[in-house]
């Protein structure tokens, strides 16, 4: 591991805005902050939005700017990446900001049932070869389900045409309603302030010519999905290394 990330691994273990839940915490049994988030880290009542797959937390962090009567809380089971968004808000004094070093899976051990307002999930790998992993795949709405109130709202922003795709067959398949839906956010006229907001990898992407897809939608109460039965083409860029695509 390199020393700049031991460094920032130590840094974060002072953070007092920064969670990082032991394995027996969460895999056998449930966090002690779960359904008490409000109450015991940002005392107040304001609605929780919650980043998945938060990276460098360019998008909790900067939601917190705008919406102060918010709280927001990112997670990501990648900790020397979610330094640089702790540092910030602690930097910027921003109490409406938590970070949780964890699994996506395990959201249903920190968070308890109808606690959290809206889901953006930023950028993520598409998984196009692992459907359990997809964070907009039938096994993680289902998640969100109960972690959701029930007009709760999920974002899906992302550079992938297969995500998109296969995202839209998910809610075509059932019948869930949409907001908004473009496959071209900066060409569509529907980029506010708030979906302007860009990560580190977003840059990079919209550099390359990528266009920015964007969804939001509700789950309507559902608590179970069904999976699209359908062949998507895969994202021929994604064939390339990773040092590759940061070209």
């Amino acid at each position: 591991m390199g020393k700049n990330k031991l460094q920032r691994f130590a840094e974060m273990d002072t953070f007092d805005n920064v969670f990082q839940p032991t394995h027996k915490e969460v895999w056998e049994t449930n966090y002690h902050l779960k359904g008490k988030w409000n109450k015991e880290v940002f005392k107040n009542d304001n609605p929780i939005v919650l980043e998945v797959g938060c990276g460098k937390g360019e998008y909790t962090v900067g939601l917190a700017r705008k919406f102060p009567n918010k709280n927001f809380i990112g997670i990501d089971i990648k900790g020397a990446r979610m330094w640089r968004g702790a540092k910030t808000a602690i930097e910027e004094g921003l109490g409406n900001v938590g970070f949780i070093r964890s699994k996506a899976e395990l959201l249903e051990s920190i968070f308890e049932s109808g606690e959290i307002s809206e889901i953006w999930i930023t950028f993520p790998d598409p998984q196009m070869k692992k459907e359990r992993k997809r964070l907009t795949g039938t096994r993680f709405l289902k998640l969100y389900s109960n972690l959701l109130t029930k007009d709760g709202i999920i974002h899906l922003k992302s550079d992938s045409n297969f995500l998109y795709e296969y995202t839209s067959y998910v809610i075509k398949e059932n019948s869930l309603p949409v907001d908004v839906d473009t496959n071209d956010l900066y060409n569509s006229g529907k980029a506010d302030d708030i979906l302007s907001i860009r990560t580190f990898y977003e840059q990079q992407f919209l550099d390359r010519g990528i266009p920015i897809k964007y969804l939001k939608f509700m789950l309507d109460g559902k608590t179970e999905f069904v999976e699209p039965d359908v062949e998507i083409e895969l994202d021929s860029y994604r064939s390339f290394g990773r040092e590759k695509r940061k070209q």
